[in-house]
This record gives structure tokens, sequence and C-alpha cells, in this order.
């Protein structure tokens, strides 16, 4: 089946989550932050998920910048930050403008080029999502922003998969669907699109019953990728 319409996660597919804590790092005044900014970063991005997954299990929604400053106070706790109001405030206001990874506005403007539906489909909140997509300037190379926040309920839930279907009058079988997350591209895979995982730091594939049918270290293939799938 031909593939139509090609379809991102946001957060640490076409964004970099980690640079809110690196640009916040290399800041006058932060030499503290700088010694710790890693683990601050990576226990922030956990707890982001593993709140999602929770709430979604306990049917108890709430939108995602919620989740992300819950997150946040966690890891900001976990490194003895928790008194350093400054700081949280400064790393929140980064992350409305996240840094796309280098290869993406041309990957996109490849897709778009090309004939293909692009959008992103993210856990993120509308505001959220089209801060970061305003701030890095892709505005114009994708058709869609697509947030869970209209079906009321994160990912990996089937019904966040079928918006995609529902907006570009698609089938399943005729979406690329491209994630940094493992778990996020077997959800994906499940309901039946044809998923490719951005693997940027070598991870080993979580073992579920669903598999990607692409696995890249960039986005730069993409464009390749959407000819030969299905």
């Amino acid at each position: 089946m031909t593939i139509t319409t090609c379809i991102f996660d946001a957060y640490g597919t076409l964004f970099d989550v980690a640079a809110a804590a690196r640009r916040a790092a290399s800041e006058p005044g932060r030499e503290a932050f700088a010694k710790v900014w890693t683990k601050v970063a990576n226990d922030w991005r956990l707890k982001q998920l593993q709140y999602t997954w929770l709430r979604a299990i306990m049917d108890a929604h709430t939108d995602f910048w919620t989740v992300t400053q819950n997150g946040l106070d966690y890891a900001l706790e976990a490194s003895d930050l928790s008194d350093d109001a400054e700081l949280r405030e400064r790393l929140l206001a980064l992350y409305w403008e996240l840094e796309a990874y280098e290869e993406v506005p041309q990957m996109l403007t490849d897709l778009k080029s090309a004939g293909l539906n692009t959008a992103i489909l993210s856990n993120g909140s509308p505001d959220m999502l089209n801060g970061a997509v305003k701030s890095a300037g892709l505005t114009t190379v994708l058709d869609d922003v697509l947030s869970v926040e209209d079906v009321g309920i994160f990912k990996p839930d089937p019904s966040v998969y079928q918006m995609v279907c529902d907006r570009f009058s698609c089938k399943p079988g005729e979406v690329m669907f491209v994630s940094s997350n493992g778990w996020d591209a077997a959800g994906a895979s499940k309901f039946g699109f044809q998923t490719a995982w951005v693997n940027r730091s070598g991870e080993p594939q979580d073992r579920l019953p669903w598999v990607p049918k692409a696995t890249l270290k960039t986005l730069h293939n993409i464009p390749d990728l959407a000819k030969t799938l299905g």
C-alpha cells in the first residue's frame, strides 16, 4: 500500500527535548546546574513519559503542560535543586522554544515536494506544540498539528492514532509514522501504521510484539523510506 501521509511524534523526534536544559546550563551563573544538567534532563523526560502512561491507565487525564511541570519538579528535587525557583521558570520557558534537529526542515520540505501529507501527532497540548513549531520555523511544511487533547488520553491509546486516519481520510497502511520512542513505534505498529523508529542513542529495542518496519539513527532518510514502505 502506497504511503500518502507521513506523521511525526514531536518531542524527541522532531524537537530535541534536552535542548532546554542544555541551553540553561550554558548560561552565565549556572555553573552548579551545568554539572548536573544531563541528569536533570534525563529524569525530566523519563518522569514526563511515565506520568502520561500512569494517567492513561488511571483514567486521570490532564494536559501535557501539567505533566511537563510535574516531571521537572521531580527531576529538580532528585538533583537537590527544588529551591531554585528561577531555574525552574527558566527551564519551563525554554521548553516552549525547543530546537528542531538540524535535518528536520529539509526533510519535511522534501516530503512536501513529493506530494505527501505531513503532520505531528503528539501528547503535547496544542499551545505547546504550536509554540515549538513556530519557533522552529516549521509552519509551512506541516499540514496539521494533532494533539491528544482532542481525545483526552495519551499515547499509545489507539484512539490517538485513529486521529490521523480521520484527519487525512486514509487507511492505517497508507501512513508512515515516525517516532524516537520505541513504545510509541510499537503502539503505532499495532494500530497498523508503517513505522520508523529514530533511535539516535542506540537503545535496545523494546521487548514488545510489535516492531518498527525500519530503525534509523536520524531523520535524513525519511523521504527515501517513504517511497519504499508499504
